[in-house]
């Protein structure tokens, strides 16, 4: 193919409506001049993207196909982006479902560094689901939630994640609050193989400064001993992301956040499709673990909906197949029928309710790694 294509869901009056409406996409998304000024030659025939279908779905929604070409985006993840919804997602009632990549997507974003594979080598977890516990709360010292890290990853933990809202308040600068971590899940580790165990704990620090630092705040993670980085990329941007996979210095996995990103997947008319947003794009900017809501938990994802994501996280697409992570007010109870929903390739949040063990959080893990393993 010479050309990827983004599939849309349009709200039409009339099929007359909808091509008129995919037409405009086409125009909005990489020339934005009217069409009949638009110059004959390259332009036209290249870097103006081509509407190839538009089918009706329902009454006034229409479901429409359109290619571009590798031209219009260059080398760069925002073009990319804004020309698979940027001006687009301005227009009333466009919704981007799905992205077809081509070879020259692929080639120019290659994806993850590890994906499920790099993740099951690292952890040393040849099968199974992964126990991951988050790190929690804010406003807790560098100290403490140095300790919940430890107990955590000696009891076995796969993954052990710092929440999200741990930044670099005060209470736990971000320098010294990786140091003290990453030092306490070595140690676990360094007590898991003298104990004779073939599995480890990796250690994931949360980005938190200015969206400048990124990088900075990366590096210093990888030399404190952390194993892996949580990303926000609805804060830091999908680049910061995809320049930090691609990085050559940055040597270590990355899970993404869906903290902010709300808004482009909670219409039916507007953003983006679950799947898109968590799967697709996640896979194509770098993660090697995209976070989600679960269903059933406060945040209101559908079955169907996270069903979608961890399809589009495992399936065929763009790069390797990233590791889907469903949370948000999961319970130890829940985990068995997670386990059967999503399979062994899938990172197992818990957070909160896992305070309530206390200095016993070591028993939560374990009581995890057995629900998952059933």
């Amino acid at each position: 193919m010479d050309r990827f294509s983004v599939t849309y869901r349009i709200v039409a009056d009339d099929m007359a409506d909808a091509e008129s409406r995919a037409a405009n996409i086409a125009l909005e998304d990489t020339v934005e001049i009217p069409r009949d000024v638009v110059p004959s030659g390259y332009v036209e025939d290249v870097v103006l993207g081509r509407v190839e279908e538009v089918v009706q779905q329902d009454d006034h929604v229409f479901r429409a196909r359109v290619a571009y070409h590798i031209d219009a985006v260059g080398r760069e993840l925002p073009q990319f982006l804004n020309v698979v919804l940027g001006n687009a997602s301005i227009l009333a009632g466009v919704k981007a479902l799905s992205i077809t990549p081509n070879a020259d997507v692929l080639d120019r974003f290659p994806g993850a560094q590890f994906g499920v594979a790099g993740l099951r080598r690292l952890t040393g977890r040849d099968s199974g689901g992964y126990v991951c516990p988050v790190i929690k709360p804010q406003g807790s010292s560098a100290e403490t939630l140095a300790r919940l890290c430890y107990l955590t990853a000696r009891a076995g933990a796969d993954i052990v994640k710092e929440d999200h809202g741990l930044a670099n308040q005060d209470a736990a600068p971000f320098a010294e609050r990786v140091r003290q971590c990453a030092e306490a899940v070595n140690r676990a580790n360094a007590e898991r193989a003298d104990a004779g165990e073939a599995t480890r704990s990796l250690y994931f620090a949360n980005l938190g400064g200015h969206g400048d630092q990124v990088r900075e705040m990366a590096l210093h993670a990888q030399e404190a001993g952390a194993h892996g980085v949580l990303l926000i990329p609805g804060l830091y941007g999908f680049d910061a992301m995809n320049r930090l996979a691609r990085d050559p210095d940055f040597t270590l996995p990355i899970m993404a956040h869906p903290s902010h990103l709300g808004p482009y997947v909670l219409s039916p008319d507007h953003g983006y499709a679950h799947g898109m947003l968590f799967g697709t794009l996640m896979r194509l900017a770098g993660a090697d673990i995209s976070v989600f809501p679960n269903h059933g938990g406060r945040f209101g994802f559908s079955l169907a909906q996270c069903e979608e994501i961890v399809q589009a996280c495992r399936g065929p697409g763009p790069g390797a197949a990233i590791l889907p992570s469903p949370g948000g007010g999961m319970s130890l109870d829940r985990l068995p029928d997670m386990m059967r929903l999503y399979g062994e390739d899938c990172v197992y949040l818990l957070g909160g309710s896992l305070l309530r063990y206390g200095d016993r959080i070591g028993d939560a893990i374990r009581e995890m790694r057995s629900a998952l393993d059933g």
